[in-house]
């Protein structure tokens, strides 16, 4: 980049956080219409204060077409920095006003839909109650998604279930259960009823599963090779309640955690005694959480300042003792 068109530092510090705002949100939502109702502020204000940043920096931010938006090489340098101020900014108010003994800022959450190891509606609502003044968010995803989002600030905290042994740069967690994957059939099924089944036997069916490329299917999917399997995954979904809908309707088969398992009514469970392990940790910014996110940790029984020790608070029952399968059993369905 030439001299006229490096970003002028002597301009930096007149910019303003809500342009940085503004920035952020169109970057997020793809659209200056829709970041302008984001920040509840007209499309001409937004644009304005969006043109006049690119002309203090002097680079332009966004390519514009009548049909798209998207980040330029600078904007794609900008919007992570910006990220970083608009936390640390946050951050900055959050630790004044909790120095001087309330808690405020933004809560910003995300979560797996298979989330087990708590109760997250409960917890959201007993922390409203505790914190008013905090403003709590909430947002589903797959959890590299969340762990990202949890490293460029635009999450305080993620419930994220990883493979046994998994660790994430730029983040700290701690681990909340450890659980297995169980096997969920249609009652009408050949192998409703069953106490339990292996890989083998599933292989032959049919899968609904999550979208390739998350953790849960990477779980899977490594498991049945590690087996010398392959299996057909005909329904890709993003959310365990409609993986569960589609089971129910007889398209497939499903693997869901034991725990959120009991949740799905109308679904036969199947225990699968060398199906993967899984996980599930709460993740925070390896910065350190704000005084809101701090507050959260501590009422669910972590204490962010302390080591992962490996294992965490409550996790989920990890239900009756399955009987060593006999090899066989499994496939004369016995």
């Amino acid at each position: 980049m030439s001299p006229a068109g490096r970003p002028r530092l002597a301009t930096l510090a007149a910019m303003e956080l809500q342009q940085m705002r503004y920035v952020v949100a169109v970057a997020e939502t793809g659209g200056f219409t829709r970041a302008a109702e984001r920040c509840h502020v007209v499309q001409s204000a937004l644009s304005h204060q969006i043109a006049r940043l690119e002309k203090e920096l002097g680079a332009r931010l966004f390519h514009r077409t009548s049909r798209s938006v998207r980040l330029t090489a600078a904007g794609e340098a900008f919007v992570p920095v910006a990220r970083q101020a608009l936390e640390a900014a946050e951050r900055a108010r959050a630790e004044v006003e909790a120095a001087a003994g309330e808690v405020r800022g933004r809560l910003a959450v995300g979560a797996i839909s298979t989330v087990a190891a708590v109760d997250l509606a409960r917890e959201l609502g007993s922390y409203r109650a505790r914190y008013p003044q905090v403003r709590i968010s909430l947002r589903m995803e797959m959890s590299e998604r969340l762990i990202d989002q949890v490293r460029q600030g635009s999450l305080d905290v993620a419930f994220v279930g990883l493979v046994p042994g998994a660790r994430s740069p730029g983040v700290r967690e701690r681990a909340l259960a450890h659980g297995e994957l169980v096997a969920v059939v249609p009652p009408d099924h050949p192998l409703a009823g069953r106490e339990w089944t292996d890989l083998r036997r599933l292989a032959e069916e049919t899968f609904v599963d999550f979208t390739a490329g998350s953790a849960a299917r990477r779980q899977r999917d490594d498991a049945f090779r590690a087996a010398g399997l392959t299996t057909e995954v005909a329904f890709e979904v993003t959310t365990v309640e409609f993986l569960a809908k589609l089971v129910r309707a007889g398209l497939g088969i499903g693997m869901v955690p034991l725990a959120f398992a009991a949740e799905l009514p109308g679904l036969s469970v199947v225990r699968v005694p060398d199906a993967p392990a899984r996980v599930e940790r709460v993740v925070w910014s390896a910065r350190g959480p704000s005084p809101a996110a701090a507050a959260f940790l501590r009422a669910l029984g972590v204490d962010p300042d302390e080591p992962d020790p490996g294992s965490g608070l409550r996790g989920p029952d990890p239900g009756p003792a399955v009987r060593e399968p006999d090899p066989d059993s499994a496939v004369r369905g016995t």
